[in-house]
């Protein structure tokens, strides 16, 4: 079994699953209905299972040291959707399109390593596109 996940910060940051992302990792134009969300070789622990990787485990699991990759790919193919809901303060313009993930992830020195490609891939919904929401929705 596998986890690889950034794991949970201190509890006092609220933050869980997040990492920084440089800006060149993210690629988009909105108006098109195209993004891409890409990074290589990033470090992340992997701590074998959903329980350890939240401290339920009894006892605890050492995580090993591992790196991932991954390629998210929006291709805007569809109508352009306006949405407004002004009970949920969200809105936005969005061009509706196809997704393929591409990842693969690997442990460090032990040769494990789990890939995917977008071939054979089938997109349920994806969109790309402006939204405004919360304080910001207008």
């Amino acid at each position: 079994m596998h986890d690889f996940e950034p794991g949970i910060f201190p509890p006092i940051s609220g933050l869980f699953w997040t990492i920084a992302v440089p800006p060149s990792a993210v690629d988009i134009n909105p108006g098109r209905g195209r993004a891409r969300f890409r990074m290589d070789d990033v470090a992340l622990p992997d701590f074998h299972d959903f329980l350890n990787a939240i401290g339920f485990a009894d006892p605890p699991i050492e995580t090993i040291p591992s790196h991932v990759s991954f390629d998210v790919v929006w291709q805007g193919r569809g109508d352009r959707l306006k949405v407004r809901d002004s009970d949920f303060d969200f809105g936005g313009t969005f061009v509706s399109g196809d997704a393929t993930v591409t990842f693969s992830a690997s442990n460090d020195g032990s040769g494990v390593t789990y890939t995917s490609v977008a071939d054979g891939q089938h997109t349920v919904s994806a969109g790309a596109g402006h939204e405004q929401n919360g304080a910001f929705f207008v």
